[in-house]
């Protein structure tokens, strides 16, 4: 490991599985199912075809304050929540006025999001029509930019070296852990609080993927409706939630004795310059990003041991995936795809399955692909199903592809 290396030291989590890294990490294992039937008036009033979601497993309101709570769009809330525990669990204390663990202007966040806060954007707009501006919020645009979920990390934790906020849809929470590792390797911060976060289940997002036909209508079995792969896959499920990990300048994290989970040794971030939701027929931008993460890295397609694939459940979505994988790196590495437990975290979903793949590196243990029963035929690669893998690991990737063309995958080694 070189001095100039960026190492993971603090990881952090809130999704359909559980309320923390330990929590979720332990449902994948577990072959849990974050899909459940969603609890809402507007589910039956509205009549949706879909009626199920990936929720989250504990409420924002089990871990901030209700004042604070109150005040903050839910996307907001899940980012720092997740920020505070990959803080803590770096070893850092909260800061104060009087006291930093690190110095601010060598702190950046850089934490992505798909959409913001649509939530508080619609609900507004009902108040103000039903009942004119002054029940308006004076909060509403906090709550409702896009910037809002880093924003908010970057005061609670005093980041001075820059707050980022990528929007690159479902690549979002990858993009933004990729922009922290260029924040370090800069020379712009020495820690770098990153990842991404989401939270729009709500009926017009329910409505509009709906309508596109992207999401799965197993309302009769929400926990087997999320079949990555699988041959009678149907569509995704929409999810919520957020992951961050802290990225840190190695020989700083060395001089202070940190615990380091993984380095971050490359990324690869291309566009398909094709469709605005399709993705490109041949895989040229997910191959790319792919090939440019591993030659960042100096390594070859042959080290890498696990893919943790960004495959949604959607019929053609996944085996261009599974296409562009086995063109980029080969059928040999151990392949999982969370988002059968997690559902699709839409801009958390990078930075929560890149937890997952760090943990994988970590434990030597790759998480099997829950509801996997039939693999496509069309899917050659050696993907995890039934029961978890022990396998040996020095180098795993993570994908995330995102509406708009977005491809960004990171590559990890092992400490």
């Amino acid at each position: 490991m070189s001095n100039t290396d960026v190492v993971i030291t603090g990881l952090g989590a809130t999704t359909p599985l559980g309320g923390d890294v330990a929590s979720t990490w332990d449902g994948l294992l577990a072959g849990a199912s974050g899909v459940r039937t969603i609890e809402a008036e507007w589910v039956e009033r509205l009549d949706l075809p879909v009626k199920i979601g990936a929720t989250l497993a504990e409420e924002p309101s089990e871990r901030l304050p209700r004042v604070q709570a109150r005040r903050l769009d839910r996307c907001e809330q899940v980012a720092l929540i997740a920020a505070r525990q990959a803080w803590a669990d770096a070893g850092f204390e909260q800061p104060t006025d009087e006291h930093t663990d690190v110095d601010p202007d060598r702190l950046g966040v850089s934490i992505g999001t798909g959409i913001g806060g649509p939530t508080t954007l619609l609900s507004q707009h009902d108040l103000l029509r039903e009942h004119g501006i002054r029940k308006v919020s004076p909060l509403t645009v906090p709550m409702l930019m896009p910037n809002g979920p880093a924003a908010h990390v970057g005061i609670d934790l005093k980041a001075r070296a820059g707050v980022h906020s990528p929007a690159s849809a479902c690549a979002s929470g990858a993009e933004g852990i990729a922009s922290g590792f260029e924040m370090i390797r800069s020379g712009r911060a020495d820690v770098v609080v990153a990842g991404g976060a989401e939270a729009c289940i709500h009926p017009i997002t329910i409505a509009g993927f709906a309508q596109a036909r992207t999401v799965s209508t197993r309302n009769d079995d929400p926990a087997a409706a999320s079949r990555p792969f699988d041959a009678h896959r149907d569509g995704f499920v929409l999810g919520e939630g957020s992951g961050v990990v802290i990225l840190e300048r190695a020989d700083r994290a060395k001089a202070r004795g940190a615990r380091i989970y993984a380095t971050l040794s490359g990324y690869g971030i291309t566009s398909d310059a094709y469709h605005i939701t399709g993705n490109h027929p041949e895989g040229l931008g997910q191959i790319a990003a792919m090939a440019n993460a591993i030659k960042m890295a100096g390594l070859t397609a042959a080290d890498v041991g696990h893919v943790n694939a960004h495959a949604t459940s959607t019929v053609v979505g996944d085996v261009g995936e599974a296409a562009a994988i086995r063109t980029a790196i080969g059928n040999h590495p151990v392949v999982t795809a969370p988002k059968g437990a997690l559902g699709h975290l839409v801009g958390g979903a990078g930075a929560v399955e890149g937890i997952a793949t760090i943990l994988a590196l970590y434990h030597g243990i790759v998480p099997a692909t829950l509801n996997l029963e039939d693999l496509d035929p069309k899917v050659q690669l050696d993907v995890v199903s039934g029961e978890p893998r022990k396998v040996e690991l020095s180098a795993a990737l993570s994908n995330s592809f995102g509406f708009g063309g977005h491809n960004t995958a990171l590559l990890f080694t092992a400490a």
